[in-house]
């Protein structure tokens, strides 16, 4: 091994220090791949998104030298894989006790020492204690913040998701994910190299910001943390259950995100961080125009649809409009715009200010501000039904379940992941199939006789289904029933996810379905209040609070 060739590792308790007493550099794996053809190559498909990341970068890279720490399951599996396929000059995998009892110390202490054998069999040099103990006390000094911050925890999510995280957030961010904030305790003054070990275990599992995984995690709430940030990989139970038990006995808003150690589905990370943030620190002013004040405008661009709304003085509804979005959400937004301005017999120059909202929001290069829809749904579902306090939004890409309080703030919020299932375009997929529009559909399902059922919410799959139902001669609303319900049991099960309370109101372009929603009622057990204007609800939200930004400015001047 060349003496400048680092070792790399991926946890936070892996044990740099020992490695330092050997004269090795070392350098973290902060994987965040585009694809995982490489790790798809040689590993099972079900692997975790982390561990393909870690696979991705080792081999794309072509990394020889790689200390594992068995901190989850899926760090055995990348080892095996690693070891199996060969080509590496140093693999070895540690492991991790996750309690920090008298009998762990001591396990911890042994699995050292025979790290330190394969380090000195390997570089042919003897363990060097002043290099380790130097190492060691620059390790001490673990990030605490006493000003009020973001605590970022769970799952790995690396210098990407932490920047992510950072430039949406006013506040700064703590990192105390599995592989963030390491801090190690002092150590003492050590007479010889068998103290070392043993001081130096108990170091290591007794650090000042544990893991998550570790049992012996205290959840005490930290008091300036003013929100917290909880990520999981996808499709791993583990930290699903601590954030539930976290959310569940700290009293600061909390919110969990999922990812799959890529950067794919950037926009819905990025709404429901935008959202979260919104609920806990005060939004910026929006410029607005000077004079006198007459009209406002919101739009919502959304996947399937671009909405627009425009507000007079007395928060009236004087036009709206609901277009297709098209190719080019830049488009699709000036179009909507045009048509109520149209509508309203107004030129741009009469709005005092546009708020823009939905997946499109940040790159149309449209209005004064942009808000998520999470926040303008609510504030549009209050101002239409000031009793509800959950919103239920089944859009064209995502479904949103919203809880409100009695002032129509946003308490907490639940999205559906990156799969199409249970959505608009499911709808308008299946649809197609049974070559009926959408307004033929919603009526046709209303009529069924005999229970189908769809087992699959997956859109490829279910349409299998649909097309082997039509094959047997099902009769075509009984199909579009089955549907209605897999999309109502599929929305109640978010709705239940948060502990959302009736009254329900329900927003978003799959309000109009008429099958829909009374399969949500039945699924519920309660009645859903459905607006006549349901499908413009996150547009008249933005137009909302554009109106309360001009009268708070008008107010000041």
């Amino acid at each position: 091994m060349k003496r400048n060739e680092p070792i790399y590792t991926i946890c936070k308790y892996s044990p740099l220090e020992l490695l330092s007493g050997f004269s090795l550099k070392t350098e973290r794996l902060d994987p965040t791949p585009i694809s995982f053809s490489c790790a798809e190559s040689c590993g099972h498909p079900n692997l975790c998104g982390y561990g393909k990341a870690v696979l991705e970068e080792v081999l794309s890279r072509d990394i020889r030298c790689l200390l594992l720490v068995d901190c989850c399951d899926v760090c055995r599996r990348i080892y095996d894989i690693l070891l199996n396929r060969g080509g590496m000059k140093f693999l070895y995998l540690l492991p991790l006790p996750h309690k920090n009892g008298s009998g762990e110390i001591t396990r911890m202490e042994r699995e050292l020492r025979r790290l330190s054998d394969a380090l000195c069999q390997m570089t042919g040099r003897e363990f060097d204690l002043p290099l380790a103990l130097d190492a060691w006390r620059r390790a001490c000094q673990a990030e605490v913040l006493s000003t009020p911050h973001i605590l970022l925890t769970g799952a790995h999510g690396g210098s990407s998701l932490l920047r992510t995280v950072q430039a949406r957030s006013n506040l700064p961010i703590v990192d105390e994910t599995c592989t963030g904030n390491r801090g190690l305790l002092q150590p003492p003054d050590l007479p010889d190299r068998d103290m070392f070990f043993r001081t130096y275990a108990q170091a290591l599992l007794c650090q000042e910001k544990p893991c998550m995984r570790m049992q012996f995690r205290e959840e005490g709430q930290n008091p300036n943390a003013v929100g917290v940030i909880c990520h999981t990989m996808k499709f791993c139970d583990y930290y699903g259950f601590r954030y539930a038990a976290m959310k569940k006995k700290w009293k600061v808003p909390t919110l969990k995100i999922e990812t799959d150690a890529t950067p794919q589905s950037s926009g819905q990370l990025h709404t429901r961080l935008d959202a979260f943030f919104e609920t806990i620190q005060p939004r910026k002013k929006v410029e607005v125009a000077k004079g006198v004040v007459n009209y406002v405008a919101g739009v919502d661009s959304g996947s399937a649809s671009t909405d627009a709304v425009i507000l007079d003085g007395e928060k009236r509804i004087v036009a709206s409009t609901v277009l297709p979005t098209g190719a080019g959400a830049a488009a699709g937004v000036q179009k909507a715009l045009n048509e109520v301005l149209r509508q309203a017999g107004l030129n741009v120059e009469d709005l005092a200010a546009i708020v823009a909202t939905g997946y499109g929001r940040e790159t149309v290069g449209t209005g004064n501000t942009s808000v998520t829809e999470i926040t303008c749904h609510a504030k549009g579902a209050h101002h239409l039904f000031p009793q509800a306090r959950t919103v239920i939004d089944i859009g064209g890409q995502d479904s949103k379940v919203i809880c409100l309080d009695g002032n129509g703030n946003v308490t907490n919020f639940v999205m559906n992941d990156k799969c199409a299932a249970g959505t608009g375009r499911f709808l308008e997929n299946m649809a197609r199939t049974l070559q009926l529009s959408l307004d033929e559909m919603s009526e046709l399902g209303l009529r069924w006789k005999k229970d189908v059922t769809i087992s699959s919410m997956c859109t490829v799959f279910a349409e299998s289904e649909v097309v082997s139902l039509v094959a047997a001669n099902t009769e075509t609303a009984d199909i579009i029933h089955g549907l209605n319900q897999a999309v109502a049991n599929k929305t109640a099960s978010l709705v239940r996810r948060i502990h959302g309370e009736a009254p329900y109101i329900m927003s978003g372009g799959v309000a109009k379905n008429r099958g829909v929603v009374k399969a949500l009622e039945e699924a519920l057990n309660a009645e859903i209040y459905v607006p006549q204007q349901a499908q413009i609800c996150g547009a008249l939200g933005a137009a909302l609070i554009a109106w309360e930004e001009v009268q708070y400015g008008q107010s000041e001047r």
